[in-house]
């Protein structure tokens, strides 16, 4: 039988926690948005701490736009916006303001991280932020995706092997704007 050693910072071992960053948005008193990107999805949670430990209010997972019609990627930056505005409307009759907390992600300017964020504070959520960091509006919407594709139909098999999911389920690449428009109305009509 092995035994564990008590290391007293575990999660800082691994590498999985910065406990001075924590404590500081912790002190806050502020909800956090937490956003986690993994390879293909974007999960976007509403946490608040509680002295046994934190309490997830509202979670949301970028499958769950698929609800709304999505077809596109779920882990592209229409996707996180969307996921964001869905997670948003969710949130808001439970919170008004958040804090966001990146964990150890870096912080790029016009990441899928702040596209998520981005669709929560157009949700009506106060988030502090600077608008500087957001994707651009036709990013946001997957006009360089829409770009790609016209420069990628002359090569009909690139152009198929890139875009197989969304052949497949129907979505011309090329029109992904427009698609993104009717699922961004959808989620708006939530109350």
């Amino acid at each position: 039988m092995k035994h564990k050693k008590f290391v007293k910072y575990r999660r800082k071992y691994e590498g999985k926690t910065d406990y001075r960053k924590r404590l500081k948005l912790l002190s806050s008193n502020i909800p956090r948005l937490v956003v986690r990107r993994m390879l293909n999805n974007i999960l976007l949670q509403v946490i608040k701490y509680e002295p046994n430990g934190d309490h997830v209010i509202v979670t949301t997972h970028s499958r769950e736009i698929t609800k709304f019609g999505w077809k596109g990627h779920k882990g592209s930056l229409p996707a996180a916006y969307l996921t964001g505005l869905l997670c948003g409307k969710k949130a808001k009759a439970k919170v008004k303001k958040l804090i966001l907390d990146l964990g150890l992600q870096s912080p790029i300017k016009g990441s899928v991280v702040y596209a998520a964020l981005k669709g929560v504070v157009d949700a009506g959520i106060d988030v502090a932020h600077s608008a500087e960091i957001y994707p651009s509006e036709e990013r946001l919407k997957g006009k360089h995706i829409a770009d790609y594709a016209k420069l990628l139909s002359q090569d009909k098999v690139l152009y198929e092997k890139r875009f197989s999911n969304y052949l497949k389920l129907n979505l011309k690449p090329e029109e992904i704007v427009d698609h993104f428009e009717k699922i961004k109305l959808k989620i708006m009509e939530l109350k």
